[in-house]
């Protein structure tokens, strides 16, 4: 490991494995929100192609340990993207932006409401705005199945009205909305991707506001009882990393013009958190009985994606789905926390 000793009050880089030589003229990767779960599994997957990366985060939500292995010609930003001259910086060089920061959570968006909104709206506004003064290429955004809302009409379609039930909601809807302006005024090309409930071994099971699977691996590991809000029958499509991950590279490397096009990325596989539980049961060798709780304010009733528009756009297809998916996070889970 290869660091840079900076003085205090600048930006805070580390280079991570050793430096090697390019051939091409490929610019910079910027992974916004790279310390996060789906930030660095981004970061990670081109390091390993001996793509270049740019990271930045604050490290509010993205974990150290998500970083502190990356091995490639990576560096690390520390500092928010609400700060312009901060971004500003980041963007120098940058060919290609995965814009994946934000506080993540419905929930913790109720809480609180204004931070959300500040990094969601703001924030994105702040990486738009350097990226087009840096001439950057491209912009993949990542957006969020929650602007659906709960509107009963399955599978979700991106033609659907949206309809957010919580601020983290209309920050995600409001940076669709964005990419699509900037793309139109400034000619950058953008693209939204709306997750729908990714999983996978990087999340964190000990947040507060952690999601629905590590919440219920970790009861599995701990033999206690996980707590569902609502009757377990609300049903979700549940996605694998891998699969997100591989629609961030799609979306970058495609021939197609992005100008603010909205897709889904997901399975196309709906299951109930009931079912959930049985399937990790069986990952653990024991029954998961749950404790129900009323349902949170923001929650949906039901989800499931229509994928035709990313297979169409970008050439999107899931390659790991939930079943293997949860094999493959328990045993993770098992290793880092067993």
């Amino acid at each position: 490991m290869v660091a840079c000793t900076v003085p205090p009050g600048q930006v805070f880089s580390l280079l991570f494995g050793q430096r090697r030589r390019y051939t091409n003229l490929m610019g910079i990767y910027l992974v916004t929100g790279g310390a996060g779960f789906i930030g660095s599994s981004i970061a990670e997957t081109l390091l390993a192609k001996g793509e270049r990366v740019r990271i930045l985060d604050d490290f509010s939500t993205g974990r150290r340990s998500n970083v502190e292995g990356l091995k490639g010609e990576v560096e690390i930003i520390e500092g928010s993207i609400v700060d312009p001259e901060l971004v500003a910086r980041a963007m120098k060089g940058v060919e290609v932006v995965f814009h994946e920061a934000a506080i993540p959570s419905v929930a913790r968006s109720v809480d609180e409401p204004q931070a959300s909104m500040l990094v969601g709206v703001q924030g994105t506004t702040v990486v738009l705005d350097a990226a087009r003064h840096a001439k950057v290429r491209r912009l993949i955004f990542a957006a969020s199945s929650s602007a659906y809302g709960d509107t009963p009409t399955l599978p979700k379609v991106e033609t659907m009205m949206p309809a957010p039930l919580s601020p983290y909601a209309i920050s995600k809807l409001t940076g669709e909305q964005l990419l699509t302006v900037f793309s139109s005024l400034y000619g950058i090309e953008t693209l939204s991707l709306r997750y729908f409930n990714v999983f996978g071994p990087r999340q964190d099971p000990n947040s507060q506001y952690a999601a629905v699977i590590p919440n219920f691996i970790k009861a599995a590991m701990a033999k206690t009882r996980p707590t569902v809000f609502g009757d377990g029958e609300q049903t979700r499509d549940f996605c694998f990393i891998d699969n997100t991950v591989s629609a961030n590279l799609l979306a970058a490397e495609s021939k197609n013009k992005l100008t603010g096009q909205v897709v889904n990325v997901a399975c196309g596989e709906r299951i109930s958190l009931n079912q959930l539980l049985e399937y990790i049961g069986d990952e653990a060798g024991h029954k998961l009985e749950a404790i129900y709780e009323p349902t949170r304010p923001g929650d949906v009733r039901d989800s499931l994606a229509s994928i035709e528009a990313a297979r169409a756009l970008i050439g999107y297809e899931p390659k790991v789905n939930v079943r293997e998916g949860l094999k493959q996070t328990y045993a993770a889970f098992k290793a880092a926390y067993g």
